[in-house]
């Protein structure tokens, strides 16, 4: 079947079909809700299915976006269901939030496997917005990572007991080891076996300690003078360590987190993460405590180099980094792709003169020790983060900026790597950047994705002879097959 060009027959008989999980009296339960009349045939799956016309044709638009501050972003979108005479006012008892929700697209002619999927994520909860409907509001599947990364506690009799463990991912400098047997001068560095522990310091000396790489523990071989501070290199499952922000990632949102809503292999994009490891080799290291989110983490190793966590249509995680020029084949778009006089400017980002990132965090910073270590090792321990800075005189001159940035915080561990960071992110933002947005046609709605490179050409706002850039979102509109398009250039 020739999708794309379905899409742009305007004869063609357009219907979505919504799957959404429920909890009923206690039961859990789907949902089988259409924009029109449909019943599967004998030999679909499910089979003899009808799915209830009680959606508003009006209100089928999910939303993808890609932040431009780096902060990562939540796909989302808004379900009207038709409630005229208030017949379905008790739905608003029933469980939705965190519930399943898929949406296809097709022609009520078409056999259900035809269909195209359009959105695989979570409702986030029921409401009412008029008296005439209900609306269901949804969220990708990133709302399952919105959770800590774990709640295991140390356990035993110490004073400790009630603590959570804290995981180590990569490679961490100088961190605060838990204490789990006092009598035995144990601590813990991580919830099992770990690659290394290859410093341990008290008050800043180095001393001698036995290590456990299976169980991430350590004993030291005296009492403590003072605080107790480790560096390691983390997490070690099924014997292989990784530093690399797409494996961690994927070990992070597959292993960490409530056990019912950890990702799956099902639920990654694997040839797109696989793709994101072969490119972005810099290693990096986290040390999380209990209270860290395991949506917050992730966006935060993604963030080091300038990338974010994205849910594709199908319900896939990606990692996608906003650069400019995009990555890849521009795609064209042209005034034939856009609706007549809506193409609008829809963003100015400030331009910036400098970009400081901090890189290889001191997760324990340490003010004043009092011992014998070389001054530049007091030094070192006392400050959190070291800093590589890019600076544009030209540009700090022409716009009259400061060049002291504000600290953008990374995971990375080396100069190495967050120096070419930091001059790739003031190549971006040094420079006068737009964010057009149009309403684009059929022919834009199945080839568009976050993240596509475009050169966008137009007899306005200085487009004439064309510019490259990139789709940060995108609003399908999938009933009159038109999408409204994000693009910074």
């Amino acid at each position: 079947m020739d999708y794309a060009a379905w899409l742009k027959d305007p004869a063609a008989i357009r219907i979505v079909l919504i799957e959404v999980g429920v909890k009923v009296a206690g039961l859990e339960t789907t949902r089988y809700l259409s924009t029109r009349p449909y019943v599967t045939s004998p030999t679909d799956s499910p089979a003899n299915q009808f799915y209830e016309p009680i959606i508003s044709t009006s209100s089928i638009k999910f939303t993808e976006s890609l932040s431009l501050d780096g902060q990562g972003s939540l796909s989302i979108g808004d379900i009207e269901i038709l409630n005229q005479t208030g017949q379905r006012d008790n739905w608003l008892d029933d469980i939705w939030d965190n519930h399943p929700i898929k949406a296809w697209i097709g022609d009520p002619r078409w056999k259900r496997s035809d269909f195209q999927m359009i959105f695989n994520g979570v409702v986030a909860t029921i409401g009412s917005k008029s008296r005439d409907m209900l609306n269901l509001s949804m969220r990708d599947k990133l709302q399952y990572l919105n959770t800590p990364v774990t709640d295991k506690k140390i356990g035993g009799t110490g004073p400790n007991k009630d603590d959570v463990i804290s995981l180590t991912f990569g490679e961490a400098h100088n961190v605060t080891p838990q204490l789990t047997d006092a009598a035995r001068l144990e601590y813990q560095i991580h919830d099992g076996p770990v690659e290394g522990i290859f410093e341990v310091r008290d008050n800043g000396i180095p001393v001698n300690v036995s290590v456990d790489s299976n169980t991430g523990r350590f004993l030291l071989s005296r009492s403590p003078a003072g605080a107790i501070t480790a560096s390691v290199q983390g997490d070690k499952v099924g014997g292989i360590y990784s530093n690399t922000i797409s494996a961690l990632v994927q070990r992070i949102v597959t292993s960490y987190g409530q056990a019912d809503s950890r990702f799956t292999a099902d639920d990654l994009d694997l040839a797109n993460l696989a793709a994101f490891d072969a490119t972005y080799r810099q290693p990096v290291g986290v040390y999380a405590d209990g209270r860290t989110n395991v949506l917050k983490l992730c966006q935060d190793l993604a963030g080091s180099v300038g990338a974010q966590l994205i849910m594709s249509r199908l319900g896939k995680l990606r990692l996608i980094q906003l650069q400019l020029p995009g990555a890849g084949t521009p795609v064209p778009i042209g005034p034939e792709q856009m609706v007549e006089r809506s193409l609008v400017i829809k963003s100015r980002p400030l331009v910036q003169a400098a970009v400081m990132l901090g890189f290889n965090k001191n997760w324990t910073v340490q003010e004043g020790l009092l011992t014998s270590i070389p001054a530049e090792h007091k030094n070192l321990y006392a400050t959190e983060w070291l800093t590589a800075t890019a600076t544009s005189t030209d540009v700090q001159h022409d716009y009259k900026l400061n060049a002291a940035p504000v600290q953008v915080d990374s995971m990375l561990l080396c100069r190495t790597d967050a120096q070419p960071e930091a001059q790739r992110r003031l190549n971006i933002w040094s420079t006068p950047r737009t964010v057009f947005e149009f309403e684009g046609t059929s022919d834009l709605l199945a080839s568009l994705e976050i993240g596509t490179a475009v050169t966008l050409t137009n007899r306005r706002f200085g487009l004439k002879n064309g510019k490259n850039g990139v789709v940060v979102s995108l609003t399908p509109n999938w009933l009159n097959g038109h999408v409204t398009v994000g693009v910074l250039v």
